[in-house]
């Protein structure tokens, strides 16, 4: 049985937070809040988005992260935004209530929703103001979040157990690890890893007791970025994140820098060579005055999609097995390719 937990934020209407998350989408950073990173690139770019979404950052208390979702998370008719359960385009296999439906017990799927760090806490020992900093804290089901518990993100082969949308559990087969890791759905792959990046950000250079598989040195493990950045490419920011961003924003006075400015991702963390494939197979992307030559080796068939920095999609094709030569006349400036077959990716930027 579900709990009816209620309180004061309950009472908000729907209409109003529909008219809250149309605003909260246009909304934009104040005039020259970046303007201390412009221009730089790599660690010096990192430390200046580090000091301006440190300062200002007014953490809240623990128990107002209910609260936080009625801003944060919530769809038209006062229900929750539950990325462990939600199925973009499709029928979501149950949808809560804000506020009824928030757990206390529960023994199975579908039950109630909780609120998920997904950096876990057992990671950073519980601190402050991680443990309620809102940028990685979402509202989802109790039960896939126990499933879930402090398992590192990462791309499952063979799940050992799936949750109602299709998130799984498993071992890994990312490169690098192979433990068993949590793996959302592609839908919201991007947003998890926007949330680690800033997590990496606001925090960076206070990590060196953190304890985690995705971390090494007090910094993410090599393996973790790859895999982060290419999620990040893979699942461009939407106007789902950009409204969370500005919520957040209004209650805790920073942002995420990697929603409002998504090509830092690789202007910190970029890599230089196409990523392996994931199962191993190797996939070559080299672009030349006309376009990319892409071979999926014995691999394939694949697709490929080609985002600008803003992560907007250029190009999609698909790609028959072997090599292909793709035409490509885009705008001059900085491109990502996402060549994709089944268990496997590989990203490359390029200029053009």
């Amino acid at each position: 049985m579900r709990k009816q937990i209620l309180g004061p934020m309950r009472l908000i209407l729907p209409i109003a937070l529909a008219a809250l998350l149309a605003a909260c989408t246009q909304a934009q950073p104040p005039a020259g809040y970046y303007d201390g990173a412009e221009g730089l690139t790599g660690q010096p770019l990192r430390a200046a988005l580090h000091g301006i979404i440190t300062t200002g950052h007014d953490p809240i208390s623990y128990g107002a992260i209910w609260n936080a979702f009625y801003s944060t998370d919530a769809k038209p008719g006062n229900k929750v935004w539950d990325m462990y359960s939600d199925v973009p385009g499709g029928t979501s296999p149950y949808v809560y209530t804000l506020g009824l439906d928030q757990c206390g017990g529960y023994s199975e799927e579908g039950d109630c929703y909780n609120r998920e760090h997904s950096f876990p806490q057992s990671w950073f020992n519980s601190g402050n103001p991680m443990r309620t900093d809102l940028f990685h804290i979402y509202p989802t089901d109790g039960f896939v979040n126990q499933k879930r518990g402090n398992l590192p993100y990462g791309e499952v082969g063979s799940a050992d157990w799936s949750s109602d949308n299709g998130s799984k559990v498993g071992l890994s087969i990312t490169p690098g690890y192979n433990g068993t890791v949590f793996e959302p759905i592609d839908a919201y792959k991007g947003d998890f890893a926007r949330s680690y990046f800033y997590m990496m950000t606001r925090y960076y250079g206070a990590m060196s007791g953190w304890d985690s598989p995705m971390l090494s040195g007090g910094d993410l493990a090599p393996w973790a970025v790859t895999l982060l950045v290419a999620w990040s490419d893979l699942d461009p920011v939407s106007d789902k994140e950009t409204a969370r961003n500005n919520a957040v924003f209004a209650l805790q006075h920073n942002r995420n820098p990697f929603i409002d400015r998504p090509e830092w991702v690789h202007a910190i963390w970029s890599p230089t060579t196409g990523i392996e494939a994931h199962d191993g197979r190797s996939i070559r992307v080299l672009p030349d005055a006309n376009g990319l030559h892409v071979d999926l080796g014995d691999a394939g068939p694949g697709t490929v999609e080609i985002r600008d920095m803003a992560g907007r999609l250029v190009r999609e094709t698909a790609l028959p097995p072997g090599r292909s030569h793709l035409a490509f006349n885009g705008a001059h400036g900085i491109y990502l390719a996402a060549v994709r077959i089944p268990g496997a990716f590989v990203t490359k930027r390029f200029a053009w």
